[in-house]
Parts: structure tokens; sequence; C-alpha cells
């Protein structure tokens, strides 16, 4: 058994993404977006189901905590608090449980990131609909061919995978990058 095409699967997902990502230059316009959104003491929200919440905790904890280099917490909020979640879930619906999230902490002048492989997910999009109501910036990432999601928000970055390992995987990937632009905006000094 050879699992070689696995990783050659992901590097022509990758490679593709960066042809495009050449012309578009997405990554880089989040980037500034969100060191101004910061800049201004606002934060980030971001949310996913799955994998995608474990990413969405993960791109959380690299502001909360730290990236490469020691610098002051940044403000980035995952919506994956688990009493949360069934408390909505129970009493609203699964389909509510992150735009409850979203007018609980959101305000004018935040952003917004939601993940969703398939772009369907319906708590995503609900959440994305209470984003844009509030006036917050809105990104999203995700997979095959944008499903619902795709045409809706400020940014967009959409992996025409056709499994949610392969886009997870180049999602990360653009989150870390996000990142780390953010921080050579911010403290350049560090890099």
């Amino acid at each position: 058994m050879s699992l070689l095409n696995s990783y050659k699967t992901t590097f022509s997902l990758l490679e593709d993404f960066i042809k495009e990502e050449e012309e578009r230059k997405e990554t880089e316009k989040v980037a500034k977006d969100l060191a101004s959104v910061f800049h201004l003491g606002n934060k980030v929200l971001i949310c996913g189901n799955g994998g995608s919440n474990c990413d969405a905790l993960h791109f959380a904890e690299e502001f909360t905590g730290r990236f490469r280099s020691n610098r002051r917490a940044l403000p980035a909020i995952s919506l994956s608090d688990s009493s949360h979640i069934t408390c909505v879930g129970n009493d609203f619906g699964f389909d509510y449980i992150f735009s409850r999230g979203v007018e609980a902490y959101g305000k004018e002048g935040d952003m917004f990131i939601g993940i969703s492989t398939s772009g369907n997910s319906e708590n995503v999009i609900k959440a994305v609909e209470a984003a844009k109501s509030l006036g917050l910036k809105t990104c999203v990432l995700l997979g095959k061919d944008g499903g619902k999601l795709k045409g809706l928000c400020d940014y967009e970055f959409i992996i025409p995978g056709k499994t949610s390992d392969r886009i997870q995987e180049i999602h990360m990937m653009i989150l870390h990058i996000i990142i780390e632009g953010v921080e050579k905006i911010m403290f350049p000094e560090n890099y």
C-alpha cells in the first residue's frame, strides 16, 4: 500500500491555490484588514464544525498566546465553548450555535471568519448572516465548489478538493499564513 498519492493530491491542491492566490492576493488583504481590526481595538471571531472547529481553536490560540515570537496578546475568539453549543443547540437548534455567539460577542469593526469544507454548513451560513447584519468584516474558508457560502463574504478562499481532510490541510496553512502576515505588519521588529 502506497500513500504517496495522498501527498500528491494535497500538493496539487496547494499548487493550484498558489497560482490563483498570486493573482488575487487575498491572504495579504485579509492579513492587512485583520491587523487594522486589531490596531483599532477590535477582535476576530472564528468558527467551524468538526475538524474545522479544531482549526478555529488553533487559529484563536495563535493570537491569544503566541505564534512565532513573544508579543502582546491579540483578541481572537473561537466560537466553540461546549456549554454554549449545547445550550443553543438544545434551545434554538444546531443551526444557530455560531450565530448566537456572533450576536453575543460581535460588533461593528470586528472580523468574522467561518470555515466550512462543503460551503453548505447551515450554522456557518447563519453566522455569516449575523456578522454581516452587525457590520463585521467577513471571511470564509471553503471547499469543493464553495457551496452556498460562495460569494457572500468580503473575502473567501475556496479549495476545490474532494475530501474534507485535504481541504482542511490547505485551510490550516492559509490560517497560519494570515497570522504570520498580521504579525509582520503589527510587530515587524520580530521578523
